[in-house]
């Protein structure tokens, strides 16, 4: 491995290093390894100090752990980098994957999503559903958990992306090794997540916007209103993508989050030939994401500009837009300043572009 994806590996396993932050580095600096050397001086002006690095020693024992795996990493700004994923604003800095590459950049993908305690006949349906998919030259993109997931790769076969929460070499759950290994095979598994990471609650969001990311719908299946399965229909909504939601009984509680979704204006879906339908309008190349784009140069600015950007900041999460609005200043500066605080310890980021002191 090269020096420059080494760093750029190390850059993203960084503290305070999250998705935004990455790219508008990469925006500023041009590459991960002069970013680096930038870190400790961008924090400094941003009123505190830089936490300490990821370890050159463990980001080289990740790479040799993930070599010997038969993963490989996959790195924003590659060519190689979904289109799809790529355009979305929190797009994952480093990604590790094994199999089949073009099964997530030269076919149309469409995330199927549901319930871990899904109905036998849930199941049924998200299985014929998925076949019926990949038969139409689809890739269904899941997240390999029990339920409606399981059944969504089973029915997809060899035209499927499952997406995981934890390190490229853990099966969640456990049950599911043996399809997580078919999957990575013949298919092809993604993991945001170091090799050896385990599981933990906060990284299933995470995974969530990938698997809305990297497809033009998201269908949900079966799920309960407050659900994992909803978050990325939302996420998928939040990027301009469409949202389909199969109905079901108002009987149980398993099918209120799809009729919810649909009250709300998710297209609703009984068929595979629905789901062609919905998409068949839809060119990739056109597809955009609702944020704004992060990739242009940021600009330095005096103490008297940060001052008056950090005045307008409270523990209340407000649109960075806003505050280019009310400090009157060129978003690029903006966007400069609130990275130096972030470095430094002062600012939290939140979903939909927001912000706050931390």
């Amino acid at each position: 491995m090269g020096q420059e994806r080494f760093d750029a590996i190390r850059l993203a396993r960084s503290p305070r290093i999250g998705p935004v932050t990455y790219r508008q580095l990469i925006a500023r600096f041009g590459n991960a390894s002069e970013a680096l050397r930038a870190l400790p001086d961008l924090a400094r002006r941003g009123g505190g100090k830089m936490r300490a690095l990821a370890d050159e020693r463990g980001i080289a024992a990740e790479v040799q752990r993930a070599e010997a795996l038969g993963a490989r990493y996959l790195i924003w700004g590659d060519a190689e980098y979904p289109v799809l994923l790529a355009e979305t604003a929190d797009a994952p800095p480093v990604l590790s994957y094994r199999g089949d590459l073009d099964l997530a950049r030269r076919r149309p993908c469409v995330a199927m999503v549901g319930a871990r305690n899904a109905s036998a006949a849930a199941c049924r349906y998200a299985r014929g559903l998925a076949q019926q998919l990949a038969g139409e030259g689809v890739v269904v993109v899941s997240g390999l958990a029990r339920g409606i997931d399981t059944a969504v790769h089973q029915g997809a076969g060899n035209r499927t992306i499952g997406v995981i929460a934890s390190g490229i070499d853990i099966a969640y759950p456990p049950e599911n090794a043996p399809l997580q290994d078919h999957v990575a095979s013949e298919a092809l598994l993604i993991a945001e997540q170091p090799p050896g990471t385990a599981p933990k609650a906060q990284h299933f969001p995470h995974r969530n916007r990938i698997i809305a990311g990297l497809s033009l719908a998201t269908v949900v299946v079966e799920a309960a209103p407050k659900s994992g399965s909803l978050i990325t229909a939302r996420l998928a909504g939040d990027y301009g993508r469409e949202v389909l939601a199969v109905p079901g009984s108002p009987l149980d509680p398993r099918a209120q989050g799809c009729n919810q979704l649909i009250r709300e204006g998710a297209t609703l879906i009984q068929s595979a030939t629905d789901i062609m339908e919905a998409i068949a309008h839809i060119d990739p190349r056109s597809v955009r994401s609702h944020s704004v784009q992060l990739e242009q140069p940021l600009l330095d600015v005096g103490e008297g500009e940060r001052d008056a950007v950090a005045a307008l900041l409270g523990p209340v999460p407000v649109p960075v837009d806003e505050l280019v609005r009310q400090s009157g200043f060129a978003p690029p500066a903006v966007q400069m300043l609130l990275l130096e605080l972030e470095l430094a310890g002062r600012l939290e980021r939140h979903a939909g572009g927001r912000v706050s002191l931390a």
